[in-house]
């Protein structure tokens, strides 16, 4: 019997399947032994017209400099004896062009959100300068959850700005997608970008080639001299209105065209989810209007946009400001400064070195464009409240917005909508904020109006728009549009700043404008009711509320209780800042006090500890210590409770996560089960700041190659035995290490608690503290958190 040839190698990579192959490279599936991953390894093919390694390197650079969910990764570049390799992240699934020779076709919504996804990652290509210039349907990679990754920037360039006149350069593009301009030889732009996507959606739409040719030369000299033009006989859900954005996107004078791909981008999401229109019955006269809008300008202190607020909204929206002028701007406004200045050393900003800026651009340049315009918004708010006789009422108001705001950018899933979020938040009820201001006497009307009376005879109380509707003539949400108009705030704003109506779906909200105007609903309806309940109630009602929104945010209820804190955290130093006190008496403070469970809310999620001002005294470490062991003891209890019924895993898991994390105030507890595949422990998921970015980080072999040496984690697995690491900086626990932990995991004390059945371990829970010697556990304590562990086995024995 013939043995099997062994896979070929290329240094340390095992090369195990060829993906594909051009003129140019080969694709192969790949095993990287160092970090133990399956990679897709793009080689270079030896002589023959092949790129030389400074072109591989223009790729590999290019891709390293976009974070994207939309992009493929790449991972590293580098030459083995003569041969040009890059090693990206690999998705399993196949690409575009695969899926269309599939024949089976994709609706009209489906083909929309697959081109969103595309455009996504673009747009963030574009703002970092770069045009991919060869998109095609083979160069899109679907992943198994269908969401689309480009891929194969291996002739990306650097953006040319302006039209004028062009040296033309090589045609570079695939014909068939490649636009009138780079088929010309003209310098790369966007829009060179946008017209492929319209291409692509354009063949989505209609099944068909859109510009095929076998002689491709014909290709490219049709796209210079005719348009093209999306076929008719489509289905009936590509209307008039889907045709003229996809046939604007094919215009052959890129002047016509979308001027970017995130203009495509809110044209095909404005299609797929149109903004609501005001019914005809909520519809306000517009004297009423501009009756209020008049009554508040009348008084002195109307806090219309300021010249230097609007002009900062500007700057901030363009893209071809830089950082001097943008400072330049804020200098002119010296209170501006002075806010901006104190609110970079708060510290919210010490991470990134705040804490001593005394310079404007050291300000804007670590607050970031988006910051700075949340800024300057946020103080038109907060200018003119201090000549008021009410201005405790409006400072409290105030801070419920902040706080709604903070805690909408905590759960905001796309890093890229966190701001925008954040101001639809704070302006959603802007409205009642402002009556509070100019109208208390109506608005302590409109308070009364939507209270029950327990009395007989009492008038049922009322919607909060119904009553504003009877006393102002006007909603609260309408009076809120009508002055966010009047500012001139953005108009993707003024339609995030609508109140969702209805119960929150139990499927995730995918448009970005609706998931924006949930997300600011729930952080209100959260702020609202810390706010207004009493302390000892409100960590059980938030978690019922979180439990209502959390599926259609795409979050969990846990994550609520940590976004809860960091907003509480933020808010007190915002409030610090900008010099906001509150007297002792206020409903206010509620917002700034930490969110804490009442005792018996023991199956609640928790958030991390306050920040420590003070060196406790002996008599704190003991009740710290009393507290500690009873909240672990108490999770102990109802945990055996939940596991003499029926029962699923999953959940008793998550609660002894949640006992250790509550109980002694971790920083992150992570669950690894054991993946038999890869004889290894693997993160599987966790709890507290910033976890879910590490948890796939975790990877714990549980066998040690021949001649190796088990990392520390290998070691305490294998042999089952409960370690604390006090200071990990120490010389001869740092040499054992493991390379993923000293990425993004690494903690300078941490807690590990293997499992085993039948002497084979198969978990593991991990748990950290953010400084060393963090950790100090006494007796009690680990024997609590070992039977808890040991629950955790018991849990898996149950399930089978």
């Amino acid at each position: 019997m013939q043995a099997t040839k062994p896979p070929p190698a290329l240094g340390r990579f095992k090369l195990l399947k060829l993906l594909g192959q051009g003129a140019q490279a080969e694709v192969w599936l790949a095993h990287d032994p160092r970090l133990d991953r399956e990679v897709a390894l793009k080689v270079l093919k030896r002589g023959a017209d092949a790129p030389n390694f400074d072109e591989a390197l223009h790729e590999a650079r290019a891709v390293s400099r976009l974070t994207h969910p939309n992009i493929v990764p790449v991972f590293e570049a580098d030459m083995q004896d003569g041969q040009a390799y890059m090693a990206f992240e690999y998705v399993p699934g196949g690409t575009l062009s695969e899926r269309l020779r599939s024949g089976a076709p994709l609706d009209t919504r489906a083909a929309v959100e697959l081109m969103l996804g595309v455009l996504d990652a673009l747009a963030a290509a574009h703002a970092a300068g770069l045009v991919h210039r060869d998109l095609k349907p083979s160069n899109i990679l679907l992943d198994p959850k269908g969401r689309p990754r480009v891929m194969d920037f291996g002739i990306a360039a650097r953006v040319v700005e302006g039209l004028g006149a062009q040296t033309p350069q090589r045609i570079v593009g695939t014909p068939g997608y490649i636009s009138p301009e780079a088929a010309r030889g003209l310098p790369p732009t966007p829009q060179m970008d946008v017209f492929a996507v319209a291409v692509m959606l354009a063949e989505l739409l209609s099944g068909v080639r859109l510009n095929h040719d076998p002689d491709p030369w014909r290709a490219v000299r049709r796209v210079i001299a005719e348009d093209l033009l999306l076929p008719h006989g489509l289905g009936p859900d590509v209307d008039d209105a889907l045709r003229a954005i996809v046939q604007r996107g094919l215009a052959r004078n890129p002047a016509q065209r979308w001027a970017s791909a995130q203009d495509f981008h809110n044209a095909l999401a404005e299609w797929l989810h149109p903004a609501l229109q005001v019914p005809a019955e909520e519809m306000v006269d517009n004297a009423t209007l501009d009756f209020l809008l008049r009554r508040m300008r009348h008084k002195s202190d109307f806090p219309a946009m300021s010249d230097a607020v609007s002009r900062v909204q500007k700057l901030t929206a363009s893209e071809n400001e830089s950082l001097t002028s943008l400072s330049n701007e804020i200098l002119k406004d010296v209170a501006l400064t002075h806010k901006l200045l104190r609110l970079v050393n708060t510290a919210h900003f010490s991470h990134a070195g705040g804490g001593s800026i005394s310079t404007v651009s050291r300000a804007v340049a670590l607050v970031g464009f988006a910051g700075i315009r949340n800024l300057a918004l946020s103080l038109i708010l907060l200018e003119r409240m201090e000549n008021k006789a009410h201005a405790q009422q409006l400072r409290v108001e105030f801070l419920r917005s902040l706080m709604a705001g903070s805690l909408a950018r905590e759960l905001c899933l796309n890093p890229r909508e966190s701001e925008e979020t954040f101001l639809a938040a704070m302006f959603l009820n802007l409205g009642r904020l402002l009556s509070e201001f100019y109208f208390p006497e109506e608005a302590a009307q409109i308070r009364r109006l939507t209270r029950a009376e327990r009395r007989p005879g009492a008038a049922a109380p009322v919607s909060e728009a119904v009553a504003a509707t009877q006393v102002l003539g006007i909603s609260y949400e309408q009076l809120g549009l009508g002055v966010a108009k009047s500012w001139g705030l953005p108009e993707s704003l003024q339609r995030s700043m609508r109140r969702p109506d209805g119960e929150a779906s139990h499927k995730l909200v995918d448009s970005p404008i609706e998931r924006q105007r949930w997300l600011a609903r729930a952080a209100n309806d959260v702020a609202d009711l810390i706010l207004h309940t009493d302390p000892a109630e409100a960590h059980a009602r938030v978690k019922a509320m979180a439990q209502r929104y959390a599926r259609a945010l795409g979050t969990t209820p846990e994550a609520f209780d940590t976004a809860a804190v960091a907003a509480r955290q933020r808010l007190t130093q915002i409030a610090d800042a900008m010099e906001i006190h509150l007297p002792k008496s206020s409903p206010g403070l509620r917002l700034l006090a930490p969110l804490a469970p009442a005792l018996s809310d023991t199956l609640s999620p928790h958030e991390l500890q306050a920040t420590v001002i003070h060196e406790p005294t002996l008599d704190e470490r003991l009740i710290f210590r009393q507290q500690a062991a009873e909240t672990l003891a108490a999770g102990i209890q109802d945990i055996t409770n939940v596991m003499v019924e029926n029962f699923k895993l999953n959940e008793v898991l998550r609660m002894i996560l949640e006992t250790i994390y509550r109980g002694l105030g971790f920083r992150r507890v992570v669950f690894c089960l054991r993946d038999p595949k890869q004889e290894m422990l693997t993160g599987r998921f966790g709890l507290g700041e910033g976890v879910e970015a590490v948890v796939s980080q975790f990877r714990v072999p549980l066998r040690t190659p021949a001649g190796g040496q088990a990392d520390l984690f290998s070691a305490v697995c294998q042999k089952g035995a409960d370690t604390l690491i006090a200071d990990a900086t120490a010389e001869k626990i740092a040499g054992r290490l493991p390379l993923w932990f000293n990425g993004a995991v690494w903690s300078p004390s941490f807690l590990l608690l293997p499992m085993a059945m039948r002497g084979a371990p198969f978990a593991m829970i991990y748990a950290d503290k953010s400084g060393p010697g963090g950790i100090d556990l006494d007796e009690k304590e680990l024997s609590l958190l070992r039977t808890l562990r040991n629950q955790a086995v018991m849990a898996f024995k149950q399930a089978g």
